[in-house]
């Protein structure tokens, strides 16, 4: 079987990768005490890739890292590539979740739109460049949290479609039309071509 790290520090995120990718067939491995470059990219796509390329380097092995921001219109596109840190270096998803609703306590709803971007990073396969793959999703940002799934900002971002936050849907669906799938299906498509049927 083959062998995919994946590089992230967050329990949230490896197990949802894992849980997207989980019909390919592969050992996800975690990075298991291998320190992450510190992401210092002013783009989510230069730290999705210093990420990976990093573990491929330390580990050599496949991996695989994502960087993903959400953006606020109304905030030129904050919080963006700071999303996991805009409450401040130590700060929680709740803080992050706390700062952004309150710069945003004046906007109406209308005012308040938002994307999900998730830019994926694949590298070590067999000489190949190091590829990036990206999804991305329209939505709105609530005046309130709503919904206890997901993690990040999921309970206070709505998507209009179906009315609810991430937060309020099950797993499994935001599994299928959240950004982060998005970029990952781009992924899978390239690693069956390109790793899994080599």
């Amino acid at each position: 079987m083959r062998h995919i790290v994946i590089a992230t520090g967050n329990p949230d995120k490896f197990r949802e990768i894992k849980a997207i990718l989980s019909d390919l067939p592969v050992d996800f491995v975690s990075l298991k005490g291998i320190s992450l470059p510190e992401e210092t990219g002013k783009r989510l796509t230069e730290n999705a890739i210093k990420k990976a390329e990093a573990v491929a380097k330390l580990t050599n092995k496949v991996s695989i890292a994502d960087d993903t921001g959400l953006e606020v219109d109304a905030l030129n596109g904050l919080p963006g590539v700071y999303s996991a840190r805009f409450a401040g270096p130590n700060g929680s998803y709740k803080a992050n979740r706390k700062k952004l609703l309150k710069l945003l306590n004046s906007y109406p709803l209308e005012q308040r739109k938002a994307k999900f971007r998730c830019v994926v990073a694949v590298t070590g396969i067999f000489g190949e460049p190091t590829r990036v793959f990206e999804g991305k999703i329209d939505g709105y940002i609530t005046k309130e949290e709503k919904g206890t799934s997901g993690f990040g900002y999921d309970s206070i971002f709505l998507i209009p479609e179906i009315g609810k936050t991430f937060a309020e849907i099950p797993t499994s669906l935001k599994n299928q039309i959240s950004h982060r799938t998005l970029a990952l299906l781009k992924l899978k498509e390239y690693l069956k071509n390109k790793y899994l049927n080599a």
